[in-house]
C-alpha cells in the first residue's frame, strides 16, 4: 500500500508531500489543473521512463520518493535483491536532472530503473486512458486466468515437464549428431575409470601411506636420535637426570636457612619428574620402532603407483579418489546418454507426462475462462456498454513451457461489433471501464496491493457514473484504490478525497494538492456538479451524495 508521496521540482509541482490511507481515494480538480501529474510522478519512482521535460522550469532536478507498506511478496524480493531494510520499511526515490540523467534507489541503495520497474510490479497497478496496462500483456492476461482460477501450481508443474522434455530431446538430438563423439568420450572414460578402478585409492590413503613412508624411511635416524636423547637424560655417565637430581638435594638442605629456596626446589622438583617421564615415553617408542626394509619397499611401491597415476590425470594425489567419483558419474551418465533405446523411451515418456499435464491446464483454464468471461460482460452492462461482451479466447499453440494455447482477452464493445483483442480497442474510455470490471471482479485473485485509475469514468455520467462510483469503493475493501475523477459521483463514494488546483507563484503556474476535509468536500463535489457558480441548490445536492 502506498503510504506518502514526496514530489519536488516536477513538471508544475515545486514542493508537495500526500500522506495516503487504506480504501478508495480520489483526486478531483478543474480541467488543466494537473490531476495526473500525481500518477505522472509515482509512474516515474516506480521505473517510469524519465527526461529532462518532467524536472520543473528553473529547478537543477525532479525528486519524487514514495513509502510502501511491505507485504510477504515484497519482502521476498527485497531480502533476494539484498535490499530489505531492518524496520520492514519501502522507501523508493528517482531523481531527474535537467540534462535528462536518471538515478534511483531502493531504501537508499543505488538501483536500477530496471529494478524499480519489476518492484513496482508487485505494488501498483496503474489503470487509465494514457497508462501502460499490464492487462494489455499477454503473459499478464495468461498470469491473471490462472490466478483467478487457483492454476499457478499447475501451471509451474507444466513448465518444469516441459524443460524436462525439451532437455531430453536435446539430448537425444545432440547425440545423433554427435554419435561418433559420444563413443570416443565414453572409450576414454572407460579407460580412465578403469586405470583408477584397478589403482583401488580410498578415501584419506595418500596422507596415511604419506606419513608411514616418511617413519619408515627415516627409522633408523629415528631409533638412533631416541637413544641418544634417552643416555642424555638418564643413562649417560653425567646424565642430565642426576645432575638435576643432586642439585634438587642440595638445595633442599639449605630450606633450612633461607625459605626463598623453596620455589627453586619445588622447580628442580617438577622438571625431574618430566624428565623421568620423558625418559619412559623415550624407552616406549624404542621398543615398538624397529627397521622394517620389507614394508618400507612396500610403502615406497605404493606412493610411486599413486604418484604415477595423479601425474597422468594432472590432479593431485589427494585428489584421486575424487577424480575416480567424477569420472564414473560422467560414465553412468554418458552410458545411459548413449542408449538410443532407452533416450528415445525417456523422451517420449517426459512428452507424454508434458501432455498430460498440459492438457488438464487447458481444461481448467477453460473453465475459468468461461466464469470470468460470463462475470465481466455482466459487469460491462452496467458500465455504459449496453450489449457489449467479453470473452477469453483460448488459441490453441504449439506446445510451450506455458501450455498449449496462448491466452488472448477479447472484447465487443456494443452489440453487433466483433470482439477484438483487449490491446487493440480503440476507445481509452472503453478499456479502462473494462479493466475496471475486470480488476473488481479479479480483486481476490490480483496480489497488487495498489490500483490506480485514470479517468476510468470518461464518457460516461448519471446512474453508470454511480455504479462506477460503487465499483471502486467495493474494491476499495480489497485493496488501496486510487482515482482520478471529474464525475461527483464517483468523488462522494471515497474514504479520501484529493483536490488538485493551480495557482501562480512569482510569475509562474504551480499545481497544489491538498486533503479535504467534509466541509471542503462539499464545496468539492458542489463545484463538480454545477461548475463555476456554486449555489445552496448544489450544495445541498452534493451534501446528499456524500450521505447517500
Amino acid at each position: 500500500m502506498l503510504r506518502t508521496l514526496a514530489i519536488r521540482d516536477f513538471v508544475i509541482v515545486d514542493a508537495l508531500e500526500l500522506e495516503f490511507s487504506a480504501g478508495f481515494s480520489v483526486l478531483t480538480g478543474e480541467t488543466g489543473a494537473g490531476k495526473s501529474i500525481l500518477i505522472d510522478a509515482l509512474t516515474l519512482a516506480l521505473g517510469g521512463r524519465g527526461d529532462a521535460s518532467m524536472v520543473r522550469e528553473g529547478a537543477p532536478r525532479a525528486d519524487i520518493s514514495a513509502e510502501f507498506a511491505v507485504n510477504t511478496e515484497v519482502a521476498a524480493w527485497l531480502e533476494h535483491q539484498e535490499l530489505a531494510d531492518p524496520e520492514q520499511q519501502l522507501l523508493l526515490r528517482r531523481t531527474v536532472d535537467n540534462a535528462g540523467r536518471s538515478k534511483a534507489w531502493i531504501n537508499g541503495i543505488s538501483a536500477s530503473a530496471g529494478q524499480l520497474r519489476e518492484l513496482g510490479d508487485l505494488l501498483v497497478d496503474i489503470h487509465g486512458q494514457h497508462a501502460h496496462q499490464s492487462l494489455l500483456k499477454a503473459e499478464a492476461q495468461r498470469a491473471l486466468l490462472d490466478m483467478q482460477g487457483g492454476l499457478q501450481a499447475p501451471a509451474a508443474q507444466v513448465a518444469l515437464l516441459y524443460q524436462a522434455w525439451r532437455n531430453l530431446s536435446k539430448q537425444r538430438t545432440e547425440f545423433e549428431s554427435n554419435a561418433k563423439s559420444v563413443l570416443q568420450e565414453k572409450e576414454r572414460l572407460e579407460w580412465q575409470v578403469g586405470e583408477l578402478a584397478q589403482l583401488r585409492i580410498a578415501p584419506g590413503e595418500w596422507e596415511s601411506i604419506s606419513q608411514e613412508h616418511s617413519r619408515l624411511a627415516h627409522a633408523a635416524s629415528l631409533l638412533e636420535g631416541a637413544q641418544e636423547a634417552a643416555a642424555l637424560i638418564s643413562e649417560a655417565d653425567h646424565a642430565v637426570l642426576s645432575q638435576l637430581t643432586a642439585a634438587q638435594q642440595k638445595l633442599l638442605k639449605l630450606l633450612d636457612y633461607d625459605a626463598a629456596l623453596k620455589p627453586v626446589t619445588e622447580a628442580l622438583e617438577s622438571a625431574c619428574i618430566n624428565l623421568q617421564e620423558t625418559t619412559y615415553a623415550l624407552n616406549d617408542y624404542l621398543d615398538r620402532t624397529e627397521l622394517d626394509p620389507a614394508r618400507l619397499r612396500t610403502v615406497e611401491t605404493r606412493v610411486e603407483a599413486i604418484h604415477s597415476t595423479a601425474r597422468r590425470f594432472h590432479v593431485a594425489p589427494e585428489q584421486l579418489h575424487q577424480e575416480f567419483a567424477s569420472l564414473a558419474q560422467q560414465l553412468a551418465q554418458l552410458a545411459d546418454a548413449s542408449d538410443m533405446d532407452a533416450l528415445k523411451a525417456q523422451e517420449a515418456r517426459a512428452q507424454q507426462a508434458y501432455l498430460q499435464a498440459a492438457q488438464k491446464l487447458s481444461q481448467a483454464r477453460a473453465k475459468t475462462a468461461r466464469e470470468l468471461s460470463a462475470a465481466v460482460t455482466a459487469a460491462m452492462q452496467d458500465l455504459s456498454m449496453s450489449g457489449g461482451s467479453f470473452a477469453i479466447a483460448l488459441n490453441p499453440a504449439e506446445a510451450a513451457a506455458c501450455g498449449l494455447e496462448q491466452i488472448e482477452f477479447m472484447v465487443a464493445g456494443h452489440a453487433g461489433v466483433q470482439p477484438r483483442p483487449l490491446a487493440k480497442v480503440a476507445s481509452g474510455g472503453e478499456l479502462a471501464r473494462i479493466s475496471l470490471a475486470i480488476s473488481v471482479i479479479t480483486s481476490c485473485a490480483t496480489a497488487t496491493p495498489t490500483l490506480i485509475f485514470d479517468e476510468v469514468d470518461s464518457g460516461i455520467g448519471g446512474g453508470v457514473a454511480e455504479v462506477v462510483g460503487r465499483l471502486l469503493k467495493r474494491l476499495g475493501q480489497e485493496r488501496q484504490v486510487l482515482c482520478v475523477t471529474h464525475l461527483p459521483q464517483v468523488a462522494s463514494q471515497a474514504n479520501q478525497h484529493f483536490q488538485v488546483s493551480k495557482a501562480s507563484a512569482g510569475g509562474k503556474t504551480v499545481s497544489q494538492i491538498a486533503a479535504l476535509d467534509n466541509k471542503q468536500r462539499v464545496e468539492e463535489i458542489a463545484r463538480m456538479l454545477g461548475g463555476l457558480e456554486i449555489t445552496a441548490t448544489t450544495r445541498k445536492h452534493a451534501r446528499e451524495l456524500l450521505a447517500s
